[in-house]
């Protein structure tokens, strides 16, 4: 018969109660919260803090302790810096260790910003550079998928948040991008209709307006000046439709114009051409498609802005050209 000593007990109760202590707390730290659960999606929004992302996790149910998440990440070296904002897939029967592993894998959706006033070549750069696209995909995005509606070849790419998995099709992602752009037109649909204004014509002035503007504030001036140049059917001569001519991925979208672009061959020159031009030249946004709608009254034919963006507009030709010898 085998005799243990007191001691040897001790010791060994001891050791059993400290070893079902630690796998409690570890079980309550580290453990998933379910046993079985389907994949649900988790999103981590941009610019978010690593407390919110921790915050989160443990308020939809994906880890049990947020003290134990913290401490699961400390022990394997990473931070939550490290993670890219996007949509994760993650189940409540995962560890935190796993939850971790996930969160610090390629998110399956990845968000993207379109800045107001870019046109579909920049939009495209930022598709690829996000979700990887080759350039024949990226000048298909441009010269195809976004070229099937005569009236849907600019200006319908609304500048938005989006968030978008990263295998959806390019032709859906310009999709997208429309959809979005037809809910927000909707909102003026009613003024533009008394107005007796085309939509089309509400973009194309709008993303000229857009590019033109020095700020939102600026916006409703420019708006009216340019309408009055329309109504007394003289030329629009805005330099962002030179621009537009000019743009491109070796000399940039929108270059600095000079007096001999004036003279460009283009149906979008509006130094040449009546009216506006045949498409939009950039994607506006509800600020810029606003201001066309509702135009500030002025008199004003000219502006300028200054070196500091200050923009000074002017009723005649001669006042126009003192206020250039004025401010620029």
């Amino acid at each position: 018969m085998i005799h243990f000593s007191k001691n040897f007990l001790i010791g060994f109760s001891v050791g059993v109660v400290v070893f079902i202590a630690l796998l409690i707390v570890y079980l309550q730290l580290f453990s998933a919260p379910g046993e079985s659960a389907e994949s649900e999606r988790f999103i981590i929004p941009l610019n978010s803090e690593n407390s919110t992302i921790i915050d989160s996790l443990h308020e939809e149910g994906f880890i049990k302790r947020s003290f134990g998440f913290k401490l699961a990440l400390k022990l394997e070296g990473k931070s939550l810096d490290q993670v890219i904002p996007g949509g994760y897939s993650l189940s409540k029967s995962m560890s935190v260790w796993a939850v971790a592993r996930a969160l610090f894998s390629e998110p399956y959706m990845k968000w993207l910003v379109i800045p107001e006033g870019y046109r579909k070549e920049q939009i495209a750069d930022l598709l690829q550079n996000s979700f990887g696209w080759s350039d024949e995909v990226k000048n298909e995005w441009v010269t195809v998928y976004t070229a099937m509606n005569f009236d849907y070849v600019e200006g319908v790419y609304f500048p938005d948040t989006y968030l978008i998995p990263v295998d959806e099709e390019p032709l859906k992602i310009a999709e997208r991008f429309q959809s979005k752009f037809n809910e927000k037109l909707a909102t003026f649909s009613e003024e533009a209709l008394r107005q007796n204004i085309k939509w089309t014509t509400l973009v194309k002035l709008a993303s000229i307006i857009q590019r033109e503007a020095g700020n939102k504030d600026d916006m409703p001036l420019v708006a009216g000046i340019l309408w009055n140049r329309l109504l007394k059917g003289q030329r629009l001569e805005a330099d962002a439709t030179l621009q537009y001519i000019k743009g491109s991925a070796e000399s940039g979208w929108w270059p600095v114009v000079v007096p001999e672009d004036k003279k460009l061959d283009s149906p979008y020159n509006t130094y040449k051409t009546d009216g506006l031009p045949p498409h939009p030249i950039s994607n506006p946004g509800i600020d810029a498609m606003n201001a066309m709608l509702y135009p500030e009254e002025t008199k004003c034919f000219f502006y300028i802005h200054d070196g500091e963006g200050n923009i000074h507009c002017s009723e005649t030709y001669e006042e126009h050209k003192m206020n250039i010898e004025k401010y620029l």
